[in-house]
């Protein structure tokens, strides 16, 4: 996946969760959680979705890593390399 279809993606899901959401708002930098109102189950929600979505599996420890729309575009793209790369 690119970095754009990655960010599309978690935009489509945060979509999802909070239906009101303005995704077009959205900057790299923001903080997604404040940005969209998303409070800690529409985090862990976001979390699950993305994992039922990409089969990466994200620990709790990771979890401030995609606190930002460009931090969890670099997380999910460093993670599908090395999943993809595990199938080769």
């Amino acid at each position: 996946m690119t970095d754009a279809e990655i960010k599309a993606l978690i935009l489509e899901l945060i979509g999802e969760i909070a239906p009101e959401a303005d995704l077009a708002s959205a900057r790299d930098q923001d903080d997604l959680r404040e940005v969209f109102d998303l409070d800690s189950m529409d985090f862990a929600n976001l979390i699950v979705a993305i994992h039922d979505r990409t089969k990466i599996a994200i620990p709790e420890v990771d979890y401030n890593k995609l606190f930002t729309l460009g931090g969890a575009t670099a997380y999910l793209r460093d993670a599908l390399s090395q999943l993809n790369a595990g199938d080769a």
